[in-house]
């Protein structure tokens, strides 16, 4: 696999820069990666950084297998540019590691989430013909819920 690393330090953050770059050395050896590019930027996540640019461009010409980032906020700008870059990177087939969230996205379940709905199937939408039933006969939503045996939110959920 063909890893790049990117790190990056706010002007007042310097001392963080080592722990980030020792944390994904060890973790490129453990995995027996090949390092092919070290990205490091300087600046707030606000400012322009060319250096992440770089990279992402790398990564559109898929010189790139796996890009690893110490913390998911060195890398994204924002909430909306850490959706979208983490949207591009799977569509390119690129895998995306965070190793302070514990994310890895090269992984079979790391990959999971992806597009699937995780946890239990909604038992409540099965029950709605039922709550509709009783809202028409005048109970209040606790009867409901109790009646019905699904949560007072899930018959208000229902209901509005």
């Amino acid at each position: 696999m063909k890893v790049a690393w990117y790190a990056r330090v706010s002007t007042h953050d310097q001392h963080t820069l080592p722990l980030q770059l020792n944390t994904m050395r060890r973790y490129v050896k453990k995995r027996r990666w090949t390092l092919t590019m070290q990205v490091y930027d300087v600046g707030s996540a606000a400012m322009p950084r060319p250096k992440r640019e770089e990279l992402l461009t790398a990564v559109y010409r898929r010189a790139i297998d796996v890009m690893v980032v110490w913390r998911l906020d060195r890398w994204g700008r924002s909430l909306a540019d850490l959706v979208v870059t983490l949207k591009a990177l799977h569509e390119l087939g690129v895998g995306f590691v965070s190793l302070t969230e514990a994310i890895d996205l090269t992984t079979p379940s790391g990959r999971v989430a992806a597009g699937r709905i995780l946890g239990q199937p909604p038992s409540a939408v099965k029950k709605a013909q039922g709550v509709k039933r009783l809202v028409a006969e005048g109970l209040s939503w606790s009867e409901i819920a109790q009646r019905v045996g699904i949560g007072r939110t899930s018959v208000r959920r229902m209901l509005t």
